[in-house]
């Protein structure tokens, strides 16, 4: 269990501290984004508010919203606030045209962020005796480097595994001992099964205590299943790059029931997903970040596109956030990666032989998200061999693997055959929900 000896001074803070040291940390970001990147100070100026209007909290709300069009706009380095021999790191993660947003890092900020993980996997019950095996994926994603420079600077032993090779995890598991996994839920499922059948069908006999998953919604079935069968405690890690990366808030060992808000950092709003008024606390909207202490990538009440709603605080005054009930956009989430269907369109479009009709059916095999896509050839390829289809379907697969990141199953058919709708097109057919129920 956490104990108050464990917290930072900031955690045991009272409202009120934490609420003076919010405002001057605000002051000082839109002050920052004001003076070093174009992108807002454009923004403030066509919204007649300038970073000396802000007095008190509730002053943010006058102060334009940022999107993740703003970054995709401004790619690749524009909505830097630094020179660039400040930037110590770059992360990027996919966007809706296939162009990443584009995430840069000082070396105060990958300090800071360390710093938050390290503070959230204690928020876990993890100390400096632990080891820590990192299932998130390693590179221009968040989620591995996050995760292992958090578990460093706790103290703890990591275990660096990354993405991938299931049968040899579930063996270095069972060799190394680790007492912590940072994975997604969906992933550990399949660890669990691999974990099954090397240890005579009950995983639940292996080191591990508490996961750490992030990177993908779960549902309760979900957790209670790993809970069950991993004989661990699953908490819920919560991130987003754009805003930092894994760590914005943590599920914590002696407080569940929703992730808590690290506010010293990141300041938290929920507004209506329609005319973005705000809305209360305890009243479901979109949640809005906006970043409190970081140099190279400051963002102002950035759109998460993610519903939830604040909640108050249990253990700590910083404010806790309900589980994710959707999102206010077409986004899907498949094993971790952020895929928009016009990515994909994208990607079809290139080929001259496939007309601009498709559709992406995801199901649920087993614990693990797929994604097929059927594209329409065009009326002037339909004397294209077998052969030749299988090559088109060989191509586009490789396509869409390396520029969105996820295998696929690519089907080729005739001209007419998938459904047209007179207003906007059904593109995707999610049966995950149907397969939970």
């Amino acid at each position: 269990m956490t104990t108050t000896n464990s917290l930072e001074p900031i955690e045991t803070a009272s409202l009120d501290e934490l609420q003076a040291l919010q405002t001057q940390r605000l002051k000082w970001t839109l002050s920052h984004a004001y003076n070093n990147v174009p992108m807002y100070r454009r923004k403030f100026d066509a919204a007649g508010v300038h970073p000396d209007d802000f007095k008190e909290l509730n002053d943010l709300r006058l102060f334009p919203c940022t999107t993740k069009q703003d970054l995709r706009d401004n790619y690749p380095f524009d909505t830097f606030a630094v020179p660039m021999e400040q930037v110590v790191r770059i992360h990027a993660s996919s966007g809706t045209t296939g162009q990443p947003t584009v995430v840069g890092y000082t070396q105060n900020d990958i300090d800071t962020w360390a710093n938050i993980v390290a503070r959230s996997l204690r928020a876990a019950g993890a100390t400096a005796r632990d080891k820590v095996h990192v299932s998130y994926g390693y590179g221009l994603f968040t989620g591995g480097l996050g995760a292992h420079y958090g578990a460093e600077r706790l103290g703890a032993a990591v275990i660096p595994m990354s993405g991938g090779q299931t049968e040899k995890q579930a063996q270095l598991i069972r060799d190394f001992q680790p007492d912590i996994i940072m994975v997604t839920p969906s992933y550990c499922l399949n660890l669990i099964e691999e974990l099954e059948r090397q240890m005579g069908g009950d995983a639940s006999r292996c080191s591990l205590r508490v996961g750490v998953f992030g990177a993908e919604p779960w549902t309760l079935a979900m957790r209670n299943e790993i809970e069950r069968r991993l004989g661990i405690t699953a908490l819920d890690i919560y991130g987003l790059s754009e805003v930092m990366g894994p760590g914005v808030a943590m599920e914590c060992l002696d407080s569940a029931g929703g992730p808590t808000i690290w506010e010293d950092h990141f300041y938290p709003e929920v507004v209506n997903p329609q005319d973005g008024t705000p809305r209360a606390d305890g009243e479901q909207g979109e949640l809005l970040f906006t970043t409190l202490t970081k140099e190279a990538l400051p963002v102002i009440r950035y759109r998460t596109r993610d519903l939830t709603r604040l909640l108050p605080g249990s253990s700590r005054a910083m404010r806790r956030m309900d589980r994710i009930a959707g999102r206010s956009d077409d986004m899907l989430i498949i094993r971790g990666v952020n895929v928009f269907p016009s990515q994909l369109e994208e990607e079809i479009v290139k080929f001259v032989h496939l007309a601009p009709h498709y559709q992406l059916e995801v199901r649920r095999n087993g614990h693990l998200d797929t994604l097929a896509i059927k594209v329409e050839l065009k009326q002037s390829s339909l004397a294209l061999s077998q052969q030749e289809r299988c090559q088109i379907c060989n191509n586009l697969r490789r396509r869409i693997k390396s520029m969105v990141g996820i295998s696929t199953e690519i089907s080729i058919v005739n001209c007419g055959s998938l459904p047209r709708s007179e207003g906007k097109a059904v593109r995707v057919c999610d049966l995950r929900t149907a397969a939970n129920q």
